[in-house]
């Protein structure tokens, strides 16, 4: 079997190759055009692009309060002044918050759980922002919770262990309804689908 490594690159080359094939998304062979493209724009694309990476490591974290990345903390979305207190929108990951503000159908807040419940893959109540979120459903005047899951098996599994859990704090429990398919990631959805999944939701 020929080897993914080309003898002429050099080590930073193929250092390069390396860490873009990480990448969720990009495979080796992606991961080399994607490298030599770079390579060939040094000024247009590479340096930019460079600078952009160094920037965000050091000024993007996690927002405390909802989990959202930010350069702020709190978030941009989380002291926007005209958005809804009332309802708070559930995820597993920014991706799907990137997802729905797209689809321009929810003005309220967000939290950001951090993933879904897995047993296969140990991920346990404790190692998501459920604690966080109970306290933020607790507070006076948040009124419902929409649970923006994925349609998967764990993202099901955690919406119904979130609406046990959320059940004696008398707010209303709500999930995505129409439009979602069964086995569907959030993040890759439609901004129509997601926008009729929004007003469509029902009670959990």
């Amino acid at each position: 079997m020929p080897s993914s490594k080309s003898p002429l690159a050099a080590p930073e080359i193929e250092a390069l190759i390396s860490l873009l094939g990480k990448v969720p998304g990009l495979g080796p062979r992606s991961a080399r055009r994607a490298a030599l493209q770079l390579l060939k724009k040094k000024d247009a694309l590479m340096l930019p692009l460079a600078a952009a990476l160094q920037d965000a490591a050091h000024k993007i974290k996690a927002c405390a309060n909802c989990g959202m990345l930010d350069a702020n903390d709190p978030c941009t979305l989380c002291t926007a002044p005209a958005r809804d207190d009332a309802l708070i929108c559930v995820v597993a990951d920014v991706g799907d918050v990137w997802a729905l503000e797209r689809a321009a159908a929810y003005s309220g807040r967000y939290h950001v759980l951090g993933g879904v419940l897995a047993a296969l893959d140990g991920v346990r109540p404790e190692d998501l922002r459920i604690a966080k979120l109970i306290e933020r459903a607790s507070q006076p005047g948040v009124r419902e919770i929409i649970l923006a899951l994925s349609a998967t098996v764990d993202g099901q599994t955690t919406a119904h262990y979130l609406t046990e859990r959320l059940s004696t704090l008398g707010v209303a429990v709500t999930r995505l309804a129409h439009g979602v398919p069964v086995g569907g990631e959030l993040e890759l959805l439609d901004d129509g689908t997601l926008f009729t999944a929004l007003a469509s939701r029902r009670p959990s």
